[in-house]
């Protein structure tokens, strides 16, 4: 029966957080105390104790520090110097946003996708750029670079490896989900950007600086990403007066080059000094939030707009899901769920079937909730050694989070949001069709590549 109301909890968890605006890690904390203390009969303090100090100090120090490089402007000059840099190349915009956002997704920054869809959606509106691509390849950037040593990702992974005394390459869990979406997203350009290579704009330095995450002039956004109506959710939406194969003669207005601040450059340096810390295996939570602590010591006057910055929701929900699965493994339901997997016939099938459903299910709810809860339920059938524990790992991250371009995930929300399109209705539907087939295919794709090869 403990079982049974364990497990019956942890579906209400994911059914409630996905139906209604509720952060998943908040019903999970009532779910811990609620299955640990009156079902289980666990004290509160041992409940507590699952409480995951390390993941806290990472999803909260990496969010920090990049909410401050984001109020103090460093992230700006980024940018700026990006869109310089591509020389008004369409095709290369968008593969410059897949780069962007999974470089500040590696260097720990959960909200790269938020940092960059207010800026990078009005340029795809105005320069007819597919928003959909535009969207995805922010989505595949950032998502490719999750599983960076030192973002709460594969934090999280390696935490519950440890205690199960497996072991998988940092190097690989980072490099193969990366070059999983890189070629979805080579796909995704074949599909909706082969047209621009046609043409080009012309790059100039003029009205406003791309501050605040908004680039601004005619046709753009102001303000942080508001919404405006123009362009098509099917195909790019060319700006007026510019037919096949011309060349866009409009510049893409861009503020004389910032000078890089005295702050910016300490900014620079702090997140140096960050992957250096953990290089050197230096716990990178402590290191992101004591970096962050002795730049808001120095630079004062920017702490408001970094607290407002911290991806508390990220913090919750990673607390939240941990804390409850400890409950789960106190209790034997994990051991219990793990035995039954393990008696299931032909382990390559439930291996297939294990990966599918986690990316139905990342699709619609939490994708790092989801992997906290499937790895340790593989667990008992990973040490069946049917095939390799790091060839399932891989795929099982892979397929948790490249569903994240669902307009019901953080990012595709956000994507939406900031999409520049007539008609917003059927661009989502375009973002759920879109997300169908990689629902449909990440998981194939995995299961052939990695754990199939594994099992020979």
């Amino acid at each position: 029966m403990v079982y049974l109301i364990s497990v019956a909890a942890l579906v209400a968890v994911f059914a409630i957080a996905t139906v209604r605006p509720i952060n998943m890690g908040v019903l999970a904390f009532l779910a811990a105390f609620a299955v640990g203390g009156l079902v289980s009969g666990i004290s509160m303090e041992e409940v507590q104790s699952f409480f995951p100090g390390d993941m806290f100090f990472v999803a909260f120090g990496i969010t920090l520090l990049f909410g401050l490089a984001r109020a103090n402007g460093t992230l700006d000059v980024v940018m700026q110097r990006s869109l310089k840099l591509v020389r008004g190349k369409r095709w290369a915009i968008v593969w410059m946003m897949f780069l962007l956002a999974a470089i500040l997704m590696a260097l720990g920054s959960v909200l790269a996708v938020a940092m960059l869809a207010p800026i990078a959606m009005p340029i795809a509106k105005r320069y007819g750029i597919n928003p959909l691509l535009m969207g995805m390849m922010l989505s595949h950037g950032a998502l490719g670079a999750a599983f960076s040593p030192i973002t709460v990702y594969s934090v999280g992974i390696q935490q519950l490896l440890d205690e199960a005394s497996f072991s998988v390459s940092p190097v690989a869990l980072f490099f193969v989900p990366f070059l999983l979406n890189l070629l979805f997203a080579a796909i995704a350009f074949v599909a909706f950007g082969r047209d621009l290579f046609r043409d080009q704009v012309v790059v100039e330095e003029d009205l406003v600086a791309v501050g605040a995450g908004s680039i601004t002039g005619a046709g753009g956004v102001g303000g942080g990403g508001g919404v405006v109506g123009g362009g098509s959710a099917d195909g790019p939406a060319r700006p007026s007066g510019i037919g096949p194969g011309a060349v866009d003669t409009r510049a893409l207005h861009l503020a004389p080059s910032m000078a890089v601040t005295f702050e910016q450059w300490i900014t620079f340096a702090a997140i140096a000094a960050l992957l250096a810390a953990a290089l050197f295996g230096i716990d990178v939570g402590v290191a992101a939030t004591c970096i962050g602590a002795v730049l808001l010591l120095v630079f004062p006057s920017r702490v408001e707009a970094t607290m407002k910055s911290i991806a508390w929701s990220a913090v919750v929900l990673v607390c939240g899901v941990v804390t409850y699965m400890g409950v789960l493994n106190a209790n034997g339901t994990i051991d219990y769920l793990g035995e039954k997997a393990t008696e299931l016939p032909w382990p390559l099938l439930t291996a297939f079937v294990l990966l599918l459903a986690v990316g139905i299910i990342s699709a619609v709810g939490s994708s790092f909730g989801i992997i906290l809860i499937a790895l340790p339920l593989a667990m008992p059938l990973l040490e069946a050694g049917h095939f390799s524990i790091a060839a399932f790992i891989m795929a099982l991250a892979f397929c948790a989070t490249v569903v994240d371009v669902s307009p019901f995930s953080t990012n595709g929300v956000i994507v939406l949001a900031t999409a520049q399109v007539e008609d917003r209705q059927r661009f989502q539907k375009n973002m759920l069709t879109y997300c169908g087939y990689v629902v449909l295919t990440a998981p194939v794709l995995a299961w052939l590549i990695l754990v199939l090869p594994s099992s020979l």
